[in-house]
C-alpha cells in the first residue's frame, strides 16, 4: 500500500539529518466520502520508529491530527559514514512500512 522514502543529509550543526516521507492517507475519520455521504475511516500512522545500526534512537506518537503523506525529520548527531539508518511505521489498520539507508 504504502511507499516510504528516506534522505539523509549532513547537517550544518554536524552530524546527519534524516528525512522521511511516509506515503499514506491520515484519514480522520471524520471526512465524508462525496460519493456515497458515508464517513472515511479512521486510517493513521500511529508509531514511526528511527534506528541506527539497529539501535532505537527516536520515535514519534502521530495521529488524526497528521496530514496525508506526513514529512518527518530527525537530528542523528553521532552517526557516521557506514551507519544504517532504518525507519518503520505501524498504522491503527497494522499496515506498516519500512526505508533503511547507510550513511554517507
Amino acid at each position: 500500500m504504502a511507499s516510504t522514502k528516506m534522505k539523509i543529509k549532513k547537517s550544518k550543526s554536524g552530524g546527519y539529518e534524516v528525512m522521511v516521507l511516509a506515503k499514506h492517507p491520515m484519514e480522520t475519520g471524520l471526512r465524508k466520502d462525496k460519493k456515497t455521504g458515508n464517513k472515511i475511516p479512521e486510517h493513521f500512522i500511529e508509531n514511526m520508529e528511527f534506528a541506527v545500526n539497529g539501535e532505537v534512537i527516536a520515535q514519534a506518537n502521530l495521529g488524526t491530527g497528521v496530514s496525508k503523506n506526513p514529512l518527518i525529520g530527525v537530528g542523528i548527531p553521532n552517526a557516521k559514514p557506514g551507519d544504517t539508518v532504518t525507519v518503520s511505521w505501524v498504522d491503527n489498520k497494522g499496515e506498516s512500512d519500512s526505508a533503511e539507508k547507510a550513511v554517507k
